[in-house]
C-alpha cells in the first residue's frame, strides 16, 4: 500500500502545480494520506521529488510516473462519467482505484475507445499517450458520438447515455438500443438516421448521447 500512498502524493504535487502553488504546506494542508510528510520524505530519498526551500519539484523520473498516474486517473473519469453518470464522489473514489491497476496497454486501449479525450470531467488535460500521437495516422477513436459520424457511414450503437430513463425507453422503442445499425443520412436542419427500412429525424443533443463505432 506503500506505493500506493506515494502514487497519491505524486498526483497531488501534479495537481498543485497545475494550480500554481506546489509547495510543502499546501501539499500538507491538501493530503488526505496518513503520513504525508513521511510519504514525502521517501519520494525525495527515491529521487522522484525535489524540494528547494518549501517549494516541490517532480524529477524526470517522478514526472514520468506521476504522468502516468495522471493520466490514468483522468481517463478512468472520463469513462466512468460516459458510461455510467456517476456523480462526483463515486467518480472520483473509482478513478482512485482504477488509476492503480491500469496498464499502459489497457490505459491506451481505454483512451482509444473513448476516442482520446483532451481533458477529464473537471476540465483538466489528459496527458497525451503514444496511442494518441499516432491517431493521425494509424488509428481512429473505437468509438464516437453518433453525431460526430460520417454521413452515410455504416455503424453500430455501442452504448447510449439518455438524460432520462424516458429518452431511453423512447429510443428503444425506435430500435436505438446498443447492438443496432443505423447510418447518419444528414445533419441539417435535423439529424436523419436511417435504421432498417425505417427514417427517423432527431435533435442533436440525442445523437450527442448516443456512442458508435464502425459496423
Amino acid at each position: 500500500m506503500t506505493e500506493y500512498a506515494q502514487d497519491e502524493i505524486l498526483e497531488l504535487i501534479w495537481t498543485l502545480r497545475e494550480e500554481g502553488s506546489s509547495t510543502r504546506p499546501r501539499l500538507m494542508e491538501r493530503s488526505e494520506e496518513d503520513r504525508p510528510e513521511g510519504l514525502l520524505e521517501e519520494l525525495v530519498a527515491a529521487g522522484l521529488v525535489e524540494t528547494s526551500g518549501e517549494d516541490l519539484r517532480l524529477s524526470r523520473t517522478g514526472e514520468e510516473r506521476a504522468r502516468g498516474i495522471i493520466r490514468r486517473h483522468r481517463l478512468a473519469e472520463v469513462l466512468l462519467q460516459n458510461l455510467f453518470d456517476l456523480d462526483h464522489t463515486q467518480m472520483e473514489s473509482s478513478a482512485c482505484q482504477f488509476e492503480h491497476i491500469l496498464t499502459t496497454p489497457v490505459t491506451d486501449s481505454v483512451c482509444s475507445f473513448l476516442g482520446h479525450p483532451p481533458v477529464c470531467p473537471h476540465g483538466r488535460s489528459i496527458p497525451r499517450g503514444e496511442c494518441c500521437d499516432r491517431i493521425r495516422t494509424e488509428i481512429q477513436p473505437l468509438v464516437t458520438r453518433l453525431s460526430e459520424a460520417g454521413l452515410g457511414d455504416s455503424v453500430r450503437i455501442v452504448f447510449i447515455t439518455p438524460k432520462s430513463r424516458k429518452r431511453l425507453e423512447k429510443l428503444s422503442s425506435l430500435g436505438i438500443v446498443p447492438g443496432s445499425r443505423l447510418r447518419l443520412l444528414q445533419r441539417k436542419p435535423s439529424y436523419v438516421l436511417q435504421i432498417g427500412e425505417t427514417t427517423i429525424a432527431v435533435d442533436r443533443d440525442i445523437t450527442d448521447e448516443i456512442y458508435v463505432k464502425r459496423a
